[in-house]
């Protein structure tokens, strides 16, 4: 009898070892690891030692265990100011407008996502389309809202797709499927590429760059620059790709996309190697003092566009999902005020409308006030 009893959790316990294993190594979402060829490659670099990838500058990247812990309860409580309590405004884009416009403009679909139309190329940033950024639905929070402004299979054939790294809120297993036909070349970090060819990306379709690497595609430029972060899809594969931030640029144009980050002195060597910049879309959400060194504060989000030396800003990495504990609008509660100090323009474009480097072709918005009843 109590053999029995001792049984029953055991087998239990080897259950649940077994079933996560086959999640962990059969789930396409986790994508695949560097092969062995890559990673005696990237032993050759500087930034790449213990067999993982470096930040450029010590970055603290562990809370502990114990505050770990401590923090749990804060994370996942219930607080109404964490997602939006009414229906939020998104622009619905029909296929035909997105006809290839004489002027350089983007469109948000919420978070880091982004359609770039820029020197008749059609360009995605961070595309993750899924409704939760994690490997499986009951993992993660729900995206703000319903439906995005375009659904992928409506949008034109893509020039050019770049990932600043493979974290599941920026880079989404299906949101990749549904490019896959209509994608001409995907840019992505060092070692990223292996999740694209696991997924059925063709080799030939993936560049992967290094930092301040570059590159040119149909007269548009691109660099890879650093930023202060991490990677890792897995449980034991952090710091196995590469992560970091874009340059995307013609003769007359430049943009700069952020990717994620904590502030660091690279935002000053990247505008003074780039800069100017006529946008900077710049991260500004899911920080919180623990883990700064990795996500930069909103006033530090203003810092870095003046170091970026940028013409005008763009707040990013908010408004359609919950990854932290402070309020969905604090980042631009704390962002303008800050911006306006140190006299750096803002552009806040509803997710889904057209924003024109010009800025007297779109207006801002104050489209996360909630409407008065």
């Amino acid at each position: 009898m109590i053999r029995n009893i001792i049984l029953i959790p055991a087998g239990f316990v080897f259950s649940l070892i077994l079933f996560v294993a086959l999640f962990l190594n059969l789930n396409p979402q986790f994508g695949a690891n560097p092969s062995k060829e890559q990673v005696q490659e990237f032993e050759k670099l500087p930034h790449y030692s213990d067999g993982k990838f470096q930040n450029l500058i010590p970055t603290e990247m562990s809370m502990g265990f114990a505050k770990a812990i401590k923090l749990l309860p804060e994370f996942f409580k219930s607080d109404p100011s964490r997602q939006p309590d009414f229906e939020l405004p998104v622009q619905k884009v029909d296929s035909l407008d997105l006809i290839t416009s004489q002027n350089s403009r983007l469109i948000w679909f919420g978070h880091s996502a982004f359609l770039l139309q820029l020197a008749g190329k059609n360009i995605l940033l961070d595309p993750m389309f899924g409704d939760v950024p994690a490997p499986h639905p009951w993992l993660g929070n729900n995206r703000f809202y319903d439906e995005l402004p375009i659904e992928v299979e409506q949008l034109p054939i893509i020039d050019m797709v770049f990932f600043s790294h493979d974290h599941y809120d920026h880079l989404d297993y299906e949101s990749v499927q549904r490019l896959i036909p209509k994608t001409r070349m995907f840019y992505v970090p060092l070692g990223v590429g292996a999740h694209l060819e696991r997924w059925g990306v063709s080799r030939e379709n993936i560049q992967e760059l290094d930092w301040w690497e570059e590159d040119s595609y149909e007269g548009v430029a691109v660099a890879f620059t650093p930023s202060r972060h991490f990677s890792g899809r897995g449980l034991s594969n952090r710091f196995s790709t590469l992560w970091g931030s874009w340059v995307i640029s013609t003769a007359s144009e430049s943009i700069y996309f952020s990717g994620d980050g904590g502030y660091g002195p690279h935002f000053q060597e990247i505008g003074d190697k780039y800069g100017p910049f006529d946008l900077a879309l710049l991260e500004c959400g899911q920080y919180n003092e623990n883990w700064k060194e990795i996500h930069m504060m909103p006033e530090e989000t203003a810092q870095a566009g003046l170091d970026l030396r940028a013409k005008q800003i763009m707040p990013i990495h908010w408004g359609a999902f919950r990854l932290a504990m402070h309020s969905w609008t604090d980042p631009i509660d704390r962002l303008l005020p800050k911006a306006e100090e140190l006299n750096v323009k803002v552009r806040t474009p509803m997710i889904g409308s057209f924003l024109y480097f010009n800025e007297e072709q779109s207006q801002n918005s104050k489209w996360w006030l909630k409407p008065s009843e």
